[in-house]
């Protein structure tokens, strides 16, 4: 395979890094599996900015339920960010690949703070980063954080990996005749109300002129046919 993009951020969810069937909120071969996949696009040559949720540990909205002020709720989602970063970047690390850690929120016993150009100079010299903590700030999704970081490093595309094989008119799960779209541009996906980010996120990429990919992160080297261009999920653009 050829990659079709220079670079890249991936948007992976926290709760892919888990396993709801044996309650753990990070399970070994699911952080196996993802990091074997994003080691071998970097081995293709591929600039790879990855951000990871932290949905497996703890969700901002979720505290709202459990009477946790919201802005708390989401510092504590940030933190849980930084806690999938790190086990990324240790499984990553052992796999011989050269990590950097950066974080929106200052912690500098466990990451780099975030630097725009320092973040584009790791990335030009092969190395991995792993953007932590979001945007550091409350009420912004870590889908908003791809959006952002993407646009500022000038990422080629987002990768949004899922649990689906792309876009579809209703919930795939739900309903048989779901319909599944190959190609989609901002304004229909608006337009439908169609779930590919939330509407921070969706418009920051709209207004960059941003593409999205999104695609099925459990189908064998998803990510590897994701970046070759391959037919494959839903593409978001003009």
């Amino acid at each position: 395979m050829s990659p079709q993009y220079k670079r890249v951020v991936l948007k992976i969810s926290g709760e892919i890094l888990g396993s709801r069937s044996e309650g753990e909120p990070i399970h070994a071969q699911s952080l196996e599996n993802i990091c074997e996949e994003i080691k071998a696009v970097s081995d293709m040559g591929v600039e790879v900015g990855l951000v990871v949720g932290g949905g497996n540990i703890f969700r901002g909205l979720q505290g709202s339920d459990k009477g946790i002020d919201r802005t708390t709720g989401d510092s504590m989602g940030m933190l849980a960010t930084v806690i999938n970063g790190l086990a990324l970047m240790d499984r990553l690390e052992k796999m011989g690949a050269v990590v950097r850690v950066q974080s929106a929120i200052p912690m500098d016993k466990l990451a780099e703070p975030y630097i725009q150009r320092r973040a584009i100079r790791h990335l030009e010299r092969g190395r991995i980063v792993i953007f932590v903590a979001g945007t550091g700030n409350p009420y912004f999704s870590t889908d908003t954080a791809a959006a952002l970081r993407a646009s500022e490093i000038s990422a080629d595309i987002i990768l949004k990996a899922t649990k689906v094989d792309g876009i579809y008119d209703k919930d795939p799960h739900k309903y048989d005749d779901a319909k599944k779209y190959d190609r989609l541009t901002y304004m229909e996906c608006l337009e439908n109300r169609l779930s590919v980010m939330d509407s921070t996120a969706f418009s920051l990429c709209m207004d960059n002129r941003m593409p999205i990919l999104v695609f099925d992160l459990r189908q064998k080297k998803s990510i590897r046919s994701a970046v070759s261009g391959k037919s494959f999920g839903t593409i978001v653009e003009e």
